[in-house]
């Protein structure tokens, strides 16, 4: 039985995300040999998530999926992102801070959704902090770009400091003029 469910699921892995129908069937296949499988959960609940935007079945699914296995770390970013879809902002900072307690997790990864996560609550350098920490468990050139490209588009987003030149010029000019 092991052996049906193992071909079935490599070929909904195989299949996603270029073919849906065959996916599903292969998932489906799947899932009845093991409904608690916690690899055809997670892909289940990517297919609801990305393709259907069914946030809370996605949900469902990711939630059965680590029921069965909270060790099933590949599971975590893809949760965290429909919680940060559905702006569920508290469970994913939940999510987020537990995930990060997991041994062999990507820690960079899980930063950066926090980081993403304050910025959309417009909490801006809550989110550069946390970006700046992501870089420090990256350990390639290309994510490190890629974060950086997020913190620039944050910083664009942060409300900019009004000059107070103008304010000073202002001011020193009527000091003097009380002196005489």
């Amino acid at each position: 039985m092991g052996n049906l469910l193992d071909k079935y699921l490599f070929q909904a892995l195989d299949a996603y995300p270029y073919n849906l129908e065959e996916a599903v069937e292969s998932l489906n296949y799947a899932l009845s040999y093991d409904d608690k499988n916690p690899v055809a959960l997670c892909l289940m609940g990517q297919i609801y998530a990305e393709n259907l935007r069914d946030y809370e079945t996605a949900k469902e699914y990711y939630q059965q999926a680590l029921a069965e296995d909270m060790y099933a770390l590949d599971v975590y970013p893809k949760y965290i992102n429909v919680l940060l879809w559905n702006e569920d902002y508290d469970e994913a900072e939940k999510l987020i801070d537990f995930a990060l307690t997991l041994k062999g997790t990507d820690k960079a990864v899980l930063y950066l959704k926090k980081g993403i996560l304050f910025e959309q609550k417009k909490e801006y350098k809550a989110a550069l902090k946390v970006l700046k920490t992501a870089k420090v468990y990256t350990y390639n050139n290309y994510f490190i770009s890629d974060i950086e490209g997020d913190e620039k588009r944050i910083q664009d987003k942060m409300p900019k400091k009004k000059s107070t030149k103008k304010g000073s010029k202002t001011q020193s000019s009527s000091k003097k003029k009380k002196k005489k």
